[in-house]
C-alpha cells in the first residue's frame, strides 16, 4: 500500500442537525451503515438462495463491491448530500444504494425482494427502470463517472447564463468510482475536457479497494491516480487510515507498523484481510517483529481486534469519511482517494475471487447472527440495531437529502417555431442543416436561446460554423477572436464567453455523447430544459457507441447530426465512409433515425425532432446527412406530406393501382433513383418511386401495428398503407448509401420480393461516378435490378 496524505479523522460536526449532538449523530450513522450493509447482503442472498428460480441461472449481485463502499455511501446519503446534489453510484454498489433508499423511504420492500427480477430493483442504478431516486444511470464502467464531469459543465452553462436561481448553492455532481474503472480510456478523455472547460462542483470518490474483477490492481496505481488528478487541477484528498489505526501509530512500535503497511503489496494485504487476525500477527512479526515496540503493540490486541485494526482503512471509517467530505471548502473539482476493503464486514472480505462471490447459506446464517437479525426480521429496517427505532426515523427525516422533492416538476416546454427550408436549386442536406440553424441563430427568441450545440472539433466541417458565428462559443473566461482583432481574414468569427451557445470539444466521440447526455438531462437534473444539437462524422458514431447507448438508456434528449455519410463522401476514402450506421439508427432504443434527401424534408424533420425531444413519450433524434448536392424539388409541403415525411416515407412518384414494380430509396441516392424511374417508366406502366425518410420510423410502425393486431386491435402501419396500391408479388428495388438491410425488410410487410442495393464492404477513394458504379448504386445498377426476373 503506497504512502499518502492522510485526512485527519477528527469529529466532523458541521453538517449535524441541531437536535442531534455529535455523539448521537455518529451513533445513528454507524447503526444505519450496519443496517445498509446487512440489507445489501441479504438482498443478494435472497435473490440467489431464497427466491424461487424458474430458469436455473445464477442471479448474482456483487456483495463484496457493495460492502466496500458501505461507509462512503452511508456518509454521503445520510449526512453530506444536499437536496440539489446529484450522484452516479458505481454499478456494482447498486444493492447498497437500494438499501439506503429503502431506509430513507424512497424504495419499497417489494422492489428489494425482486432485486434483479422483472420489475424489481435493477442490477445497476437506472434512471428509467428503478423506482428509487436515481440521478444517473450506471452500468458500463467509467461512463457514470465521466457523466458527472459533463453534468458539472451543464450546470456551469446554466448558471453563467442566469438560468438557475441565484439563491441556491450550486449542486455537486458526485461519482462513486471503482478503482478498476480508472482503466477505462474514457475517464481520461473526460478529465481532459473538464480541465479545458474549467468545471466546478464535481466530486469523484474513488473506492480504492485495490481489487478488480479478475484480481488485484497494481501496487503503483495510487501514485498515478494522485498525479493524474493533480495534473488536471483537481484537489486530491486521500483517506488512507481510520481513527483506530491513526491512534495505533502514536503508540510505541506504531511508526514501524505504519511503514510496514505502506510497503505491503496490495495482494498480500488482501490475502491477510481474508485470513484474519492470526495471519496478520504472524506476517507482521515475521517482517518487523524485531523493531522496538512492535511485539508489545500487537500483544495489546487479540486476533479479532487486530483484524479490526488492520482493516480500519480511511474509506471504511465513518469519522474519517465525514471529515473528508466536510474539509472541502471551495468549488474546485475534488478527487477523494478512499482506501477500502473489498467485502468489508463480510466473510469474503479480501479474497481475490470475491467480486462475483456470494455468501453461502451457512455463511449468511453466521452473518445474520453476528448482525443480530432474528429470523423473520430480515427486511425490518431497524432490527438488530442498538439505537431506538424512533431516533433513527427522526435522524433519517432530518437528513438533508430527505428534503429533495419527490413530485415531478412542471415541464419546462419550449415552443418550436416553423423552420423554413432554405431555397436553392441544388443543395446538400448538410448545407441545408447549417442554413436552418444559422437562420434560427439570427432570429433569436426563446427557442434560439435554449439551443446549445456541441461538436468534437468538427464544427466547421459539419456546417455548424454559421450558427457559431451568430451565437458564439461558451467558456467560463471571456476570450476575443484574436484573428479578427489582428484583421486576419477568416470566415469564422468566434468569440468565447458566458453568452456563447456552442461547446467545442476535443476529438473524442465518447465525450460528445456524454456531453449531449448531460445537456439532454438538464431539465430533470436542474429544472431548465436545453435543446442540445451535436454534430460528428457519421462513421465515427461507432467510436462512441457505448456512450451513445448510455445516453439513450437514461432517456437523455438531444439531436445528433451525423454528417457526412456513406461512400457519397467520395475522395475522403473508406476510413471516413460509413456503412453500418443506418442499422445503428434502426437498432438503438431511444433514438429515432432519419435520412432525408431534400432540404424541405429536413426542415420538417427538425421541427418534429425538437418537439420529440420534449414529448413525454419522445426521445432523441439521429439525422444522417450528406455533403452531396442534390437538385431540390419545387413543391409546397402541405400537412399531409409533412405527416408522411415524419412517419418515414411518401410516394415521390405514386404507383398506379396494381403496379408490379417500385423503386424504394433513402437519402443521397435520390438522383440515381429518380433517373432510374425515368428510364423504366415507359417499360413498367404504373411504376412507383418511394422516398424513405426514416427506415427506423417505418420499421417501428410496422412492428407496433403487428403487436396491436396480436392483441386484438385493428391496426395498419404507415409502410403497409404505402404499399397497398402495389400488386401481389410486385417487385421492390431498394437503394441506400449504406447497408442494404436498412431497407430490404420492407418486402416482408406485404410478402414482396426485394432486390436490395447498398454498400456491404469498406469504401475507398473515388468520385461518385466510379464509387456508385463499383458498389452497385448507380442508375444502371437500379435499372438492372428492376429488370431481373
Amino acid at each position: 500500500m503506497a504512502p499518502s496524505i492522510d485526512v485527519d479523522p477528527r469529529p466532523a460536526a458541521a453538517a449535524a442537525e441541531r437536535h442531534f449532538d455529535q455523539d448521537r449523530r455518529l451513533a445513528c450513522l454507524a447503526a444505519l451503515e450496519k443496517k445498509a450493509l446487512w440489507l445489501s447482503a441479504w438482498m443478494i442472498h435472497h435473490a440467489n438462495h431464497v427466491r424461487p428460480k424458474r430458469d436455473g441461472l445464477k442471479v448474482g449481485g456483487h456483495q463484496a463491491s457493495s460492502a466496500s463502499v458501505s461507509t462512503i455511501l452511508t456518509a454521503l446519503y445520510l449526512a453530506a448530500l444536499r437536496p440539489q446534489d446529484r450522484v452516479a453510484v458505481k454499478p456494482h454498489a447498486s444493492p447498497m444504494f437500494h438499501a439506503l433508499q429503502y431506509l430513507l423511504g424512497r424504495q419499497t420492500r417489494e422492489k428489494l425482494e425482486a432485486f434483479r427480477a422483472f420489475g424489481g430493483a435493477q442490477s445497476y442504478p437506472s434512471r428509467t427502470k428503478d423506482a428509487g431516486d436515481v440521478d444517473f444511470s450506471t452500468g458500463s464502467v467509467g461512463l457514470g463517472a465521466a457523466m458527472t464531469v459533463f453534468a458539472s459543465l451543464t450546470q456551469d452553462y446554466l448558471r453563467l447564463k442566469g438560468m438557475l436561481p441565484d439563491d441556491e448553492a450550486p449542486a455537486r455532481m458526485v461519482a462513486i468510482v471503482g478503482d478498476a474503472e480508472l482503466d477505462e480510456g474514457n475517464i481520461y478523455e473526460c478529465l481532459l475536457e473538464g480541465w479545458k472547460h474549467d468545471i466546478r462542483n464535481c466530486w469523484w470518490i474513488i473506492d480504492y479497494n485495490r481489487q478488480s474483477l479478475d484480481g488485484v490492481v497494481a501496487d503503483r496505481l495510487f501514485h498515478l491516480i494522485d498525479r493524474t488528478f493533480r495534473a488536471f487541477n483537481w484537489n486530491v484528498v486521500t483517506l488512507k487510515y481510520g481513527r483506530r489505526l491513526m491512534a495505533a501509530f502514536e503508540q510505541p512500535g506504531g511508526k514501524a507498523l505504519r511503514r510496514w503497511i505502506n510497503a505491503c503489496p496490495n495482494d498480500v494485504y488482501s490475502a491477510l484481510t481474508f485470513q484474519g487476525g492470526a495471519a496478520w500477527r504472524e506476517r507482521i512479526l515475521a517482517d518487523v517483529g524485531g523493531e522496538p515496540g512492535v511485539p508489545a503493540l500487537l500483544q495489546g490486541y487479540d486476533d479479532d481486534a487486530l483484524h479490526d485494526l488492520m482493516t480500519n482503512l480511511g474509506g471504511n471509517d465513518l469519522e474519517t469519511v465525514l471529515a473528508a467530505f466536510e474539509s472541502v471548502a471551495d468549488d474546485r473539482p475534488t478527487a477523494f482517494i478512499a482506501y477500502t476493503i473489498k467485502g468489508f464486514g463480510l466473510p469474503l472480505a479480501g479474497h481475490k475471487d470475491n467480486h462475483a462471490g456470494i455468501l453461502t447459506p451457512a455463511q449468511m446464517q453466521d452473518f445474520q447472527r453476528a448482525m443480530g437479525v432474528a429470523d423473520g426480521q430480515e427486511w425490518d429496517r431497524f432490527a438488530g440495531l442498538d439505537v431506538p427505532a424512533g431516533e433513527l426515523e427522526a435522524f433519517l427525516r432530518a437528513a438533508p437529502i430527505s428534503r429533495r422533492a419527490t413530485a415531478a416538476a412542471r415541464p419546462d416546454r419550449v415552443a418550436v417555431p416553423t423552420l423554413a427550408a432554405p431555397s436553392a436549386a441544388t443543395l446538400s442536406t448538410q448545407e441545408a442543416f447549417g442554413r436552418i440553424l444559422n437562420d434560427v441563430g439570427r432570429s433569436g427568441g426563446t427557442f434560439a436561446e435554449r439551443l446549445v450545440s456541441a461538436s468534437p472539433d468538427v464544427t466547421v466541417s459539419t456546417n455548424l460554423g454559421p450558427w457559431v458565428n451568430q451565437r458564439g462559443l461558451f467558456a467560463r473566461a471571456a476570450h476575443d477572436d484574436v484573428f479578427r482583432q489582428l484583421k486576419v481574414v477568416s470566415a469564422q468569427k468566434w468569440t468565447r464567453g458566458h453568452a456563447g451557445q456552442h461547446i467545442e470539444l476535443g476529438i473524442a466521440e465518447n465525450n460528445l455523447f456524454l456531453c449531449l447526455a448531460a445537456l439532454g438531462l438538464s431539465e430533470p437534473l436542474f429544472g431548465r430544459r436545453l435543446l442540445p444539437v451535436g454534430t460528428l462524422y457519421d462513421p465515427f458514431i461507432a467510436r462512441g457507441l457505448d456512450a451513445l447507448n448510455y445516453a439513450c438508456y437514461q432517456d437523455a434528449r438531444f439531436v445528433l447530426v451525423a454528417t457526412p455519410s456513406g461512400i457519397s463522401l467520395g475522395p475522403e476514402g473508406g476510413a471516413h465512409q460509413s456503412v453500418g450506421a443506418p442499422l445503428i439508427g434502426i437498432g438503438q432504443p431511444g433514438l429515432t433515425a432519419f435520412e432525408p434527401a431534400f432540404a424541405d424534408e429536413l426542415a420538417v424533420i427538425l421541427h418534429f425532432g425538437f418537439e420529440h425531444l420534449q414529448a413525454d413519450d419522445g426521445g432523441s433524434l439521429y439525422l444522417r446527412l450528406s455533403t452531396r448536392p442534390v437538385g431540390q424539388p419545387e413543391r409546397p409541403v402541405d400537412n399531409e406530406l409533412a405527416r408522411d415525411i415524419v412517419a418515414g416515407g411518401y410516394w415521390l412518384r405514386p404507383p398506379a393501382a396494381g403496379a408490379g414494380l417500385a423503386i424504394v430509396y433513402q437519402g443521397a441516392v435520390a438522383p440515381e433513383a429518380m433517373a432510374a424511374y425515368d428510364r423504366l417508366a415507359a417499360a413498367y406502366p404504373g411504376l412507383g418511386l418511394l422516398a424513405v425518410t426514416s427506415a427506423d420510423r417505418l420499421h417501428r410502425g410496422w412492428k407496433a401495428a403487428d403487436e396491436a393486431r396480436r392483441g386484438g386491435t385493428l391496426a395498419e402501419s404507415h409502410i403497409a398503407r404505402l404499399l397497398t396500391p402495389l400488386a401481389p408479388g410486385a417487385r421492390l428495388v431498394t437503394a441506400i448509401d449504406g447497408h442494404p438491410t436498412t431497407l430490404s425488410w420492407i418486402g416482408a410487410v406485404r410478402g414482396l420480393p426485394v432486390a436490395p442495393l447498398g454498400v456491404e464492404d469498406f469504401g475507398q477513394c473515388g468520385d461518385l461516378v466510379d464509387l456508385y458504379g463499383a458498389y452497385g448504386l448507380d442508375t444502371d445498377a437500379i435499372v438492372a435490378a428492376a429488370r431481373e426476373p
